[in-house]
C-alpha cells in the first residue's frame, strides 16, 4: 500500500509514488518507503525523451548554404525472452486481470507511464522515462497517460493541459517545460508563495496559465484554451480516468505494459531496474508467454 504524500515532497522522495489518497496542504512527510526492496539511487539525468522515438540531437552549425540533418537513432533490436527467475509476478510486477485496452491505438507493444506533472516523484522519474523510451525495441512504443486523482493539487488541470497539447501536436516537445513550470519556476505550482502549503482552490493555476507555457513551444494561447474546453478533451479525460482505475493504479509514476502488467519503481527495485523490467515484460509479451 502506498503511503500518502503531499505535493511538498522534497527531491529526496524521488522514488516514492504520489498516491491516490494523498494528504494536501500539510507539511511535507518524512522520507519513507512502503516497498520491501529499497529502490536504487537515481541514475544521472539523460536528455529527456517523451515520444516513442527520441528527438534527434542538435547538429553542429553548417557552412552557409549547406543543409544538414541528424538522423533519428534506430530503435534497438528486440531482445529474446529469457525467464531466469529474476522477475517475480506478484512481487516485481502485477498482472492486470482482466487485461485492459492500451492507452493508444498503436499496433505495437505499449509501455505506458501513468503520471502527473504535479507529482514530485514523476518529476524525478522523468529523465528515466526518456531513457526507457529510447531503449525500447522497434516492436514497442512509449505512451503517456496523465492522472487526475489529486484535484487539490491541480492534477485535473494538468491532465487537461496534456491532452490539449497532444491534440495540438506540442505535448512531446513541451514535456520538460511543463515539469519546469511546476517544479522550477513555480508558475504552474499548486504551492502557496510561502511554500508551506497549497494555494486555495480559486488561486490555483488555470488552463490559461498552462497555455502560456505551451506558447513557448509554439501553441497559440487562445486556440489552446478553446481546445482545452472542447468535448473531445473532456472525453479523453474521462477515458483516462476510467483506464487508470481499470489498470489498478493507485499512485504515480506507474508503468503499464500492453494493458496486461503493472509495476512501479519500488516494485522493480530502482530506476535502472525499472527500465530492465519494462523491457523484459515487452520481450515476454512479444514471445506470447
Amino acid at each position: 500500500m502506498l503511503k500518502r504524500l503531499p505535493i511538498l515532497c522534497a527531491a529526496l522522495l524521488a522514488l516514492a509514488a504520489c498516491s491516490h489518497d494523498s494528504d494536501t496542504g500539510n507539511a511535507p512527510a518524512s522520507p519513507s518507503s512502503t516497498t520491501a526492496t529499497a529502490p536504487a539511487a537515481p541514475v544521472a539525468p539523460a536528455a529527456s525523451g517523451t515520444s516513442a522515438t527520441p528527438a534527434p540531437a542538435a547538429s553542429a552549425p553548417a557552412s552557409a548554404g549547406t543543409a544538414t540533418t541528424t538522423p533519428t537513432p534506430a530503435a534497438p533490436p528486440a531482445e529474446p525472452f529469457v525467464d531466469n527467475g529474476k522477475w517475480v509476478e506478484g512481487k516485481n510486477y502485477f498482472r492486470i486481470e482482466p487485461a485492459q485496452p492500451k492507452a493508444t491505438s498503436t499496433d505495437r507493444i505499449e509501455v505506458t507511464e501513468v503520471f502527473s506533472y504535479g507529482c514530485p516523484a514523476c518529476n524525478q522519474f522523468h529523465p528515466v522515462v526518456g531513457q526507457l523510451a529510447a531503449s525500447l525495441p522497434s516492436n514497442a512504443v512509449m505512451a503517456y497517460l496523465p492522472a487526475s486523482f489529486i484535484p487539490q493539487e491541480n492534477w485535473p488541470m494538468l491532465q487537461r493541459a496534456y491532452f490539449t497539447a497532444k491534440a495540438l501536436g506540442v505535448a512531446d516537445k513541451c514535456n520538460d517545460a511543463m515539469y519546469d513550470a511546476v517544479w522550477k519556476s513555480g508558475e504552474l505550482s499548486a504551492m502557496n508563495q510561502a511554500g508551506n502549503g497549497l494555494k486555495p482552490h480559486d488561486a490555483l493555476p488555470t488552463i490559461a496559465d498552462a497555455a502560456k507555457v505551451y506558447a513557448k513551444c509554439g501553441a497559440d494561447p487562445k486556440e489552446f484554451v478553446a481546445v482545452a474546453n472542447s468535448f473531445s478533451i473532456n472525453t479523453q479525460m474521462k477515458r483516462a480516468d476510467d483506464l487508470i482505475k481499470a489498470y489498478g493504479v493507485t499512485g504515480t509514476p506507474t508503468v503499464i505494459v500492453n494493458g496486461k502488467y503493472r509495476f512501479d519503481v519500488g516494485n522493480a527495485g530502482g530506476y535502472p531496474q525499472t527500465i530492465e523490467l519494462a523491457k523484459w515484460l515487452v520481450a515476454k509479451e512479444a514471445a506470447g508467454k
